[in-house]
């Protein structure tokens, strides 16, 4: 089914020019630092993409806008992306726009990085209310998308066709990644399974993790393939070798840790945020060990991270913040 794109123009972009106050976190770890940004009051922002330019994306979920922060300055761009827009996650797609995934809208969304124009591609007809919640881009240009009502699906940016298709186990499906060689998994969050795509049937084959109903949130891979996969229900993170298919789990330290999100950095460091720790979590695949770095803020509710070369970057939902960690 080929769809249109609707269209919104320049004027629904709000530019602040602010001088927020900046809150630094104390080193750790070395030369490690934590900071903190402001971004506007009852954002709520969930994800977050940074972008080339040295600025950094936001959805402002509980505002319906996405967000643009200038790490220099502190200054936040905001664009409307519509009535009844509620944005869930955004990336960077290879062409440079950031691409949202809107469950108030029930669509993918793209907003162009130089004119801001919003162009909107509503889900087909039946498959309202889908819960959008995160999209990753395929070797071959598709975007690929998660609803947590039990559907995934994939978008051709060329032709404005999307495809839906019914989630093995029903409802869930959360995080989703790209491996190296272009394989797509998601994750669900209700059905406890890593999902492998075949990119080009769109068929899903269900992976399960050793430990039952461990709530298996988000998904990252690391440079060799392995699919990293934070284990919400269980305070865990666990790791699946496509190669040999094999599973290691690890329990974060903590007496109820609550592993939201993760990413994989350039060195195949792996990233968490930990609710009940209200930190950033790093672990050494080789040494098998957790380095924890305390939030400024109290009651951080960091749901996503992504990052660039030195910085791993996240949304506060509960302090309406971004916060990044530089590292060496």
């Amino acid at each position: 089914m080929y769809l249109k794109a609707k269209t919104f123009h320049i004027g629904q972009v709000i530019l602040i020019l602010c001088s927020a106050s900046l809150t630094h976190g104390p080193a750790s770890a070395g030369t490690s630092v934590i900071q903190e940004y402001p971004v506007s009051a009852g954002s709520h922002p969930h994800d977050v993409a940074p972008a080339s330019d040295g600025r950094v994306w936001y959805v402002a979920q509980h505002l319906g806008e996405l967000g643009r922060l200038n790490p220099e300055t502190g200054g936040i761009e905001r664009i409307k992306l519509g009535e009844q827009s509620r944005p869930h996650g955004v990336i960077v797609g290879p062409d440079g726009a950031p691409w949202i995934t809107d469950g108030g809208l029930n669509a993918i969304v793209r907003v162009d990085p130089t004119t801001r124009t919003v162009q909107v591609f509503p889900l087909p007809a039946g498959r309202e209310e889908a819960n959008l919640n995160t999209a990753v881009f395929d070797r071959h240009g598709l975007l690929w998308f998660t609803g947590q009502r039990g559907i995934y699906g994939r978008l051709d940016p060329k032709t404005g066709n999307i495809q839906v298709f019914d989630a093995p186990k029903g409802p869930g499906p959360y995080g989703i990644a790209s491996t190296p060689d272009g394989t797509v998994y998601y994750v669900s969050l209700a059905g406890s399974y890593l999902a492998r795509l075949n990119v080009d049937t769109g068929a899903a084959t269900v992976i399960e993790p050793p430990t039952p109903k461990q709530g298996a949130r988000r998904v990252w891979a690391d440079s060799k393939g392995n699919l990293w996969i934070s284990e919400w229900n269980v305070g865990q993170v666990g790791r699946y070798d496509p190669a040999t298919n094999t599973w290691k789990e690890w329990r974060l330290p903590g007496k109820s840790p609550g592993a939201y999100a993760v990413y994989v950095g350039d060195q195949d460091e792996v990233w968490l945020s930990d609710f009940g720790a209200n930190a950033l979590v790093r672990f050494d695949p080789l040494t098998e060990r957790f380095e924890i770095f305390a939030l400024p803020s109290g009651n951080a509710q960091v749901r996503q991270l992504l990052g660039r070369r030195g910085e791993v970057w996240g949304a506060e939902s509960g302090t309406d913040k971004l916060v990044v960690i530089r590292t060496p």
